[in-house]
């Protein structure tokens, strides 16, 4: 400030000044303050002060408006061209007012201008740029940063720290991405690669290039045939892996292009060593092998094997030449007069000494070593002619292995060869000699043919209900183990098991010939069926029975008696059952076990104890021969000719039934008289 003068003019010029200055300052930032609403941001401090409001806001007579795009021709020509984020976020405008929605000013030089929720922001329908598989993984800041911005777009953003800017990415993989190929197969990476995985590409399909891969090609490595790039061709990688924050700087590039596929010597080895490199061949591999092996060839096409000595038909047609022409030589003879000139004889010599056998086409011919044209019916012919059940058996149960060969010339035609012997020996002796089919057919074990008829000529010939009886039930398995077998040594038995052998030996050879070695005795005694039986064709039809021999003659009313009346199973006093058997042992021999006692046990509970004999017969129940004179009151003179109930008047009753009181009756006179 300048010195006040010092006459007093001068002062008041002075004081003047010096109040029009402090009021112009007063007015300037009142106004000011009216104007701006606050203080700019650090990005736009630069454009601070009322004579700078014009550059961002136009106060013209019209609608008032924002200049924002006049500034940011980076946002202006993104909108234009309609790519990035604000040409889908920006909603167009004359007054430019869009864009305070995400960016707001005048709050100070430490608020963001950038308003942007990341939680919320889908980056693919709001940028254009879905995020996919790895790149959904990444943070914001691993693709936005300074290092993958292109140098020409760096210079357009206004934005000096870059690496908080969101402009300037390229959509292109290889923007972010080392091209692995070396420009060899353009810059769409997605034609081949997905986000998902660098290494699987699905968008790539070999059978569409100029080598499509077929047979084994297609198990081939893809490094076998796309090696590493030539040293001449490979670029500087590592600096390129350095700018775009790639690990792998030290993988090799893969030739894919100019890769030499003419022909099959371009990476194969010529085994035949320029045998068919004539005209007629032309060199070409195709001409005999496929991809589908080497080993898989085929004869040339001007080649016919049918023309030589040896046609090839069946499986020899299938076979590899290197099979037959061991040094690939093919104008060196091949032996072909026999099988065995080729092939191994597995049968070990088996059938050089049959006429038909000194080759094999006897049996075999070239469709196939198998099925073999020795047949079932081809057996029929043969020294064990295959029958019923053996016609069902598997080869291998009858011409079994001997280490690594099959035995054909078994020379077992006998039953007991492959079968167990499942009788216990009992026809190991004349006539029978262990030879089943004396018995047995091949229809099967349990299929015989010993009849009914030989049946006869045996001691115990069938006749009558014996003749429909089942062998079994007579038959009866033996109480020893049956032949195992394994101790039998019968690989067929062990394979069949109980389908065709029964699980247990029956015996055959019966010593006893009486019915109680196969019937039970219904009658429990001890006598002989025959006794009473005689007919096979009915049991129920005895011979007569004489009664006298036994302990109990029959007389009086007892022989009008049914036998079941006294032989009763169910006991004497029971009812009698029709279908009943009669039970003959233990039966009651006194007339107690049968009858019922109509004295009221008065003879039996008392001594002595009388049977019912001893005053009654069998003729009649009312018919008595009582002896009264064994009494202690003999009856004599009138006394005889007295009726029984003039002296024994007393009656009882027990179980409901009245009876006549004989023991105890009075002896003396005055009783009764």
């Amino acid at each position: 400030m300048k010195k006040m003068p010092q006459n007093w003019r001068g002062q008041l010029k002075w004081s003047l000044r010096v109040a029009t200055w402090a009021a112009s300052l007063w007015f300037c930032s009142l106004a000011f303050a009216q104007i701006s609403p606050g203080a700019l941001s650090r990005a736009h401090q630069q454009l601070e002060g009322v004579a700078k409001c014009a550059s961002c806001h136009d106060f013209g007579a019209g609608a008032r408006r924002f200049k924002c795009l006049e500034c940011h021709t980076e946002i202006q020509r993104r909108l234009q061209a309609q790519t990035g984020f604000h040409s889908r976020a920006y909603k167009s405008s004359s007054d430019e007012i869009d864009c305070v929605r995400c960016h707001l000013e005048h709050n100070g030089q430490n608020f963001a201008l950038t308003r942007l929720d990341r939680k919320t922001f889908d980056h693919g329908p709001q940028t254009g740029f879905v995020l996919e598989g790895k790149h959904h993984e990444q943070k914001c800041e691993s693709c936005h940063t300074t290092k993958k911005i292109p140098a020409a777009a760096r210079q357009e953003i206004k934005f000096k720290e870059l690496d908080k800017s969101f402009l300037g990415l390229k959509r292109e993989c290889i923007a972010c991405h080392e091209d692995r190929h070396t420009n060899q197969l353009g810059t769409d990476c997605t034609h081949c690669h997905t986000q998902e995985n660098w290494t699987k590409t699905p968008g790539f399909n070999h059978s569409k290039s100029s080598f499509p891969l077929t047979g084994l090609h297609q198990r081939v490595d893809c490094e076998k045939c796309h090696t590493s790039l030539p040293k001449e061709k490979e670029v500087d990688r590592e600096k390129e892996a350095n700018s775009n924050n790639n690990n792998d700087k030290d993988a090799k590039p893969v030739l894919f292009k100019g890769i030499e596929f003419s022909n099959c010597q371009s990476c194969h080895k010529d085994p035949h060593k320029g045998a068919f490199q004539e005209a007629k061949f032309n060199g070409s591999c195709e001409k005999c092998h496929t991809t589908a092996g080497w080993k898989n060839n085929r004869p040339a096409g001007n080649f016919s094997h049918n023309i030589s000595s040896f046609p090839l038909n069946g499986k020899h047609a299938d076979v590899a030449c290197g099979k037959c022409h061991k040094d690939s030589d093919f104008h060196r003879k091949v032996e072909h007069d026999k099988c065995g000139s080729c092939h191994e004889d597995i049968h070990k010599g088996q059938f050089v000494s049959r006429a038909e056998g000194s080759d094999c086409g006897s049996c075999h011919n070239d469709s196939g070593f198998k099925p073999t044209l020795f047949s079932r019916e081809t057996h029929l012919k043969a020294a064990f002619p295959l029958r019923e059940k053996h016609s069902e058996v598997e080869c291998g149960s009858c011409h079994r292995l001997q280490g690594k060969d099959t035995v054909y010339a078994t020379r077992q035609l006998l039953c007991n060869s492959c079968h167990a012997e499942p009788h216990g020996g009992e026809f190991a002796k004349s006539p029978w000699m262990n030879r089943c089919d004396t018995c047995h057919t091949p229809a099967g074990f349990e299929s015989n043919s010993f009849t009914v008829a030989r049946h006869a000529q045996t001691q115990f010939p069938l006749a009558g209900k014996h003749t429909t009886v089942a062998c079994n039930d007579c038959h009866k398995p033996l109480a020893t183990a049956p032949v195992s077998a394994v101790a039998a040594g019968s690989v067929l038995l062990a394979k069949l098991g109980t389908a065709v052998f029964p699980s247990a030996q029956r015996q055959f050879h019966i010593a006893s010939k009486t019915c109680a070695s196969c019937h039970a005795d219904p009658h429990q005694t001890q006598l002989t069926c025959e006794t009473c039986h005689n007919n096979p064709e009915q049991w129920k039809l005895v011979l007569p029975f004489d009664h006298s021999k036994t302990k109990f003659a029959l007389d009086g009313t007892h022989k009008d008696a049914n036998c079941l009346q006294c032989h009763n199973p169910a006991g004497p006093t029971a009812s009698i059952v029709a279908t009943a058997v009669p039970v003959f042992s233990k039966t009651p021999v006194q007339c107690s076990g049968c009858h019922q006692d109509y004295h009221g046990g008065q003879f039996l509970r008392t001594a002595p104890q009388e049977e019912c004999s001893t005053c009654h017969v069998a003729v009649r129940w009312k018919q008595e021969h009582f002896d009264h004179d064994r009494t202690n009151m003999p009856l004599d003179r009138r006394h005889v000719d007295v009726a029984c109930d003039k002296c024994h008047k007393d009656q009882k009753e027990a179980a409901g039934q009245k009876f006549r009181v004989y023991r105890g009756t009075p002896t003396d006179c005055v009783k009764c008289h």
